[in-house]
């Protein structure tokens, strides 16, 4: 049988969506292949969200045809779901084009490919979620952490967002086959489940008219052992503050709260399609500290919005100082078409937005450092990623660092990649912990 290689691109659900397709190819016959140079199928699993993520996956699929003339290049991904036409028409690199609403037709569409016949293949996202998840085989993450996908879609429909456009309105996932697939990664070894959505705030909503991440957590704080579980992605302006006390009572639960705020300015979130205020951010984060003083908050912020004034800016860094957010990422807005904020103006220069987004950026270096000092000299467990060959040096991660985005901690020690070592933090550098090992707890 053939075999593939998938070469990554885009965000974590874009991942789930790699290890999906992964399994599906596996289950029908086909090989995976550990480089593309063995392969004889090439997946570039493209990400579609903003124009420098888009010009990357373009970019890819392009030197994979340069650097693999004889093999079969696939385009996947959410750049495939949003311009499959376009895509077909203008890239011959491409030996097919398949969207990600139905993963299910990817092994039929690669034997088309494999037999010598170009396809495009993009149906619209389905009206509900399956009622279980495909199993995964190979996870894309570090050992020892795995991605859970809860809800596909989004309506919120942000001015700026192009995720309605791509992968649709919101659909959730049925709770019992969510507890399932965590039960079933925990028996393999995972030791964080990292909960992911377009809006976690959101989920359930379509099903029960409401918010159901609180009955989730319910569900998952029954499986018995020792894991972590950490959810991202919360919309600030339906944070469902029944969730709290779960991450106050049981540290399994990792009181780490990915809110993107993406402004201060209340003129400019109305223009984005968002009810917040600078106010109303402050006191979400209040409310969430009362209850968990030692909360980390992740947050986004997007600078060059159209209309922005420097009145909007100043407002914007005021609340940066007031919020002192824990880890913070600054982007600057990205034009795409077909959303509503496509012929928004006044638009904002490049060169204008870049100084923004740099001065927010040496602020947040500040508040960083001083909010990470608060960690040294305490103990906790970090789950190990990788191994330096020739040190007894590891890079993990503890729960007040999410995967990708965030610093990391350097346990000095020789440990095996996925395994959970207590260790104390002894310093700061940078963004990242150094922490010497007390004992290695297995997961």
């Amino acid at each position: 049988m053939p075999s593939f290689y998938i070469d990554q691109h885009g965000c974590a659900k874009n991942q789930v969506d790699g290890e999906e397709i992964s399994a599906r190819l596996t289950d029908s016959g086909f090989l995976p292949a550990e480089s593309p140079d063995s392969a004889d199928i090439i997946i570039v699993n493209t990400c579609g969200f903003i124009e420098d993520a888009k010009k990357e996956s373009i970019s890819a699929i392009v030197a994979a045809r340069r650097t693999w003339p004889d093999k079969k290049v696939v385009v996947a991904g959410c750049l495939s779901q949003r311009y499959p036409d376009e895509l077909f028409a203008e890239m011959p690199e491409a030996d097919a084009v398949l969207g990600n609403a139905d993963l299910s037709l990817v092994p039929g569409a690669l034997r088309k490919v494999m037999e010598g016949t170009r396809t495009v293949l993009c149906p619209a996202p389905p009206p509900r979620m399956p009622e279980r998840a495909y199993t995964r085989k190979a996870l894309f993450d570090f050992p020892g952490t795995a991605h859970i996908k809860i809800t596909e879609g989004c309506s919120n429909h942000c001015a700026y967002c192009a995720i309605p456009l791509i992968r649709g309105e919101l659909r959730s996932r049925n709770i019992d086959d969510i507890v399932e697939e965590c039960r079933s990664l925990l028996d393999r070894g995972i030791f964080e489940l990292v909960l992911i959505g377009q809006d976690l705030g959101n989920f359930g909503r379509d099903l029960a008219g409401r918010c159901l991440l609180p009955d989730l957590l319910e569900e998952l704080a029954r499986l018995p052992g020792k894991f972590r579980i950490r959810p991202l992605y919360i919309h600030p302006d339906h944070f469902p503050m029944e969730i709290l006390p779960f991450f106050a009572d049981d540290r399994r639960f990792a009181p780490y709260f990915d809110i993107p705020f993406q402004h201060a300015s209340e003129t400019l979130l109305s223009r984005m399609h968002r009810r917040g205020s600078a106010r109303r951010y402050l006191d979400l984060l209040s409310a969430i500290r009362e209850q968990i003083p030692d909360a980390m908050i992740r947050s986004t912020f997007l600078i060059g919005f159209p209309g922005e004034t420097e009145e909007d800016f100043k407002t914007l860094l005021e609340f940066q100082k007031q919020a002192e957010l824990d880890w913070l990422g600054a982007f600057v807005y990205s034009r795409e078409e077909h959303t509503p904020a496509w012929s928004m103006k006044p638009r904002i220069p490049k060169t204008v937005a870049n100084q923004r987004k740099a001065i927010i950026e040496e602020a947040q270096t500040r508040i960083t450092a001083e909010r990470l000092n608060r960690f040294v000299g305490r103990t906790d467990v970090f789950v190990i990623e990788e191994r330096f060959e020739h040190d007894e040096l590891c890079i993990g991660r503890g729960w007040m660092q999410a995967p990708d985005v965030d610093g990391v901690t350097l346990v000095h020690g020789a440990f095996t990649p996925g395994e959970t070592v207590q260790a104390r933090i002894v310093s700061v550098n940078g963004v990242d912990f150094n922490a010497i090992p007390e004992y290695t707890a297995k997961p």
